[in-house]
């Protein structure tokens, strides 16, 4: 599979004589298996044509940021979550700065600031330029805000000077930013993790189930196998595409999870559960299905189903990490930290699931990882960052 498989980027170009690279590195992220969208500046857009980056990402180039239609509807803040990564390629000098700044009066500055995913800057300019110490100053203050810097490599200049200050090759981006992304930090541990509804069957027809997708402890999974980990996934059933690497197990019933989830956690240094189960279960399940006609009511009897986050924690061949996922309508954070002392958890993710922007089969979600000392707030993103977002604080907790 792509390295980047399905991973939404935007890709910012400023003005430089090397924009024309974008062109390239557009099509090397897209043959990574990314979904491209291109923010141009004003300079930008005097050296390579936004028609060229619409036509090679497959998408409109944006390059506006009071742009009414988009606007109507937050565009740049909707831009800005949709990411999984923002790369800056080619950064001149003055876009550099303007970073260090926060400025926000153009689309590439506002988007830089509202998202929440890991941002790249690949510097391209005049040797000299890159050697001034406002410059260099400029860099130390990106990266000591976690920004990954890309380069720049050294080389004959368009300008003809030869020095530092050359673009990286689209290519070599690309592997640098795979590099970052894939972050070995769980290299050689096991994490299991739960994801999906699970189904109790009624009659060979009706079920109980619940709404959820699956798609944040896929998500999970995916972070999971980018920093190294031996990964299990025990998945209900949902129409998520397992990432590459990944062990699935699938399963339906909360007893059939709660079985694979405690013959695989006896292995694990982190046990995830983000699977939203069903509690409860028919006592009975009818081996025909049940007719309507005649019907005036139907009355189910029902019991409870294994808890399998609790029985995670209390077992003998404990995980390192136990971690449970708290989705509420009300009272979140004080129902979770309930939760996370009732069931022996160590951390706990509190999310709100009334909000519909958040919720179930949404591409967004936000929230609070609780510790038994710790509240780390995680805003609103993509799942795919909220879940790298997790992972990191779970993998510093390990080391």
């Amino acid at each position: 599979m792509a390295r980047l498989f399905n991973r939404n980027f935007i890709v910012g170009v400023t003005g430089s004589i090397a924009a024309y690279k974008a062109a390239e590195l557009t099509r090397s992220l897209i043959r990574e298996g990314a979904n491209v969208r291109v923010i141009m500046t004003e300079a930008a857009c005097e050296f390579i044509t936004p028609l060229t980056l619409q036509a090679l990402s497959g998408h409109e180039v944006h390059t506006d940021l009071l742009d009414t239609e988009a606007e109507a509807a937050m565009g740049h803040i909707e831009l800005a979550r949709w990411a999984d990564a923002l790369l800056i390629t080619p950064a001149s000098a003055d876009s550099i700065a303007r970073l260090v700044q926060g400025r926000a009066d153009d689309l590439l500055g506002a988007c830089a600031l509202a998202t929440p995913a890991p941002v790249f800057v690949a510097p391209a300019m005049n040797q000299e330029m890159w050697a001034k110490q406002a410059t260099q100053d400029n860099v130390q203050t990106l990266v000591s805000r976690g920004i990954a810097i890309l380069g720049p490599s050294s080389g004959s200049q368009a300008c003809g000077d030869v020095g530092a200050g050359r673009l990286l090759e689209p290519d070599d981006i690309v592997s640098a930013v795979i590099a970052h992304l894939c972050t070995g930090t769980l290299s050689g541990r096991h994490v299991v993790i739960t994801a999906g509804p699970t189904r109790e069957p009624i009659c060979p027809v009706r079920y109980i189930s619940n709404r959820s997708s699956g798609k944040m402890g896929y998500a999970l999974a995916e972070a999971c196998i980018n920093a190294g980990a031996k990964t299990t996934l025990i998945s209900g059933p949902v129409s998520c595409e397992p990432p590459s690497g990944v062990t699935v197990i699938n399963v339906e019933t909360t007893q059939e999870m709660f079985d694979a989830s405690m013959a695989t956690a006896a292995t694990a240094d982190i046990f995830i559960g983000a699977a939203a189960v069903v509690d409860f279960k028919p006592t009975t399940v009818s081996d025909r299905k049940i007719k309507r006609s005649g019907v005036e009511a139907m009355d189910l009897s029902l019991v409870p189903n294994p808890d399998i986050i609790a029985s995670v924690a209390e077992s003998k061949a404990r995980p390192e990490l136990v971690v449970g996922f708290a989705a509420e309508t009300h009272h979140v954070q004080d129902y979770a930290r309930k939760k996370l002392a009732s069931k022996s958890l160590d951390f706990i993710f509190a999310n709100d699931v009334s909000d519909h922007s958040i919720g179930f089969n949404s591409e967004h979600n936000a929230g609070v990882l609780i510790g038994r000392d710790s509240d780390i707030v995680l805003p609103m993103s993509s799942k795919r960052v909220l879940a790298e977002s997790i992972i990191e604080e779970l993998s510093k907790v390990l080391d």
